[in-house]
């Protein structure tokens, strides 16, 4: 049985690609993780699994071969729903998965445990799980330390997120800090292409920012002198006030 989508689908996604690991190589950092999970739980399989709009990608990989499955039959897909640890003592005897494709067929999924990687927003964008092909149980100890290594996931998706967007600020930096050329007229500014633009078009070009337009006070008395008295006046009852 397919997992129903999860609520604020469209947030959770955003917040998944926010991160930029889908598709990326294996790391050590993950890698750790799931074998410490493995070795805990003492299952055959444990899995970093983020749940993509139409597939579940598996980012670290103990005891499978392949890299990801469809969403539809992914049992992270239902760890996702809610915030506490799922456990499947024993899928065949569950109406949500004894139909299921991993379950009837290669990997036999029986034996299932997953926590929802929940991210500082509250998205729930995966889960970090445990398999095995026969039924049983995890102490409550097991499932603390699953769910602390499933933290730690977390703390590793942030720190890359951080780290790209303080490698993208300091490349912005290092654009700004070299030689603009810049037209002694009008002031526009031409980029790499050769290309001639406006400020705020380059600035825009090189960082997230947003601009607003006013008129200097030397502007107005020049090119607008039969509105710069009435101005002027604001401005005093605005310094008043």
């Amino acid at each position: 049985m397919p997992a129903n989508v999860a609520p604020r689908e469209a947030a959770r996604l955003e917040a998944l690609k926010d991160y930029r690991i889908l598709d990326t190589d294996a790391e050590q950092s993950y890698d750790d993780i799931t074998f410490l999970a493995a070795q805990l739980c003492e299952v055959p399989i444990a899995l970093i699994s983020l749940v993509d709009a139409d597939r579940q990608w598996f980012k670290s990989k103990v005891g499978l071969e392949v890299s990801e499955t469809s969403r539809d039959v992914s049992f992270c897909a239902h760890a996702i729903l809610g915030d506490r640890t799922l456990v499947v003592k024993d899928a065949r005897e569950d109406e949500r998965f004894r139909d299921n494709a991993l379950v009837c067929s290669d990997p036999n999924i029986v034996f299932y445990a997953g926590v929802p990687l929940c991210t500082p927003s509250g998205a729930r964008i995966g889960s970090l799980c445990v398999i095995d092909r026969r039924p049983r149980e995890l102490s409550a100890l097991q499932i603390r330390s699953l769910e602390t290594l499933a933290h730690q996931v977390v703390m590793q998706l942030e720190l890359k997120r951080v780290s790209d967007q303080l490698a993208g600020a300091l490349q912005r930096l290092d654009v700004m800090e070299q030689l603009i050329p810049i037209c002694s007229y009008c002031k526009g500014i031409r980029n790499d292409q050769g290309y001639w633009g406006t400020v705020e078009a380059f600035i825009k070009s090189h960082d997230n920012v947003e601009f607003s337009h006013g008129v200097c006070n030397a502007c107005m008395a020049k090119y607008f002198p039969e509105v710069e008295p009435f101005a002027e006046g604001l401005s005093e009852e605005n310094d008043q006030n």
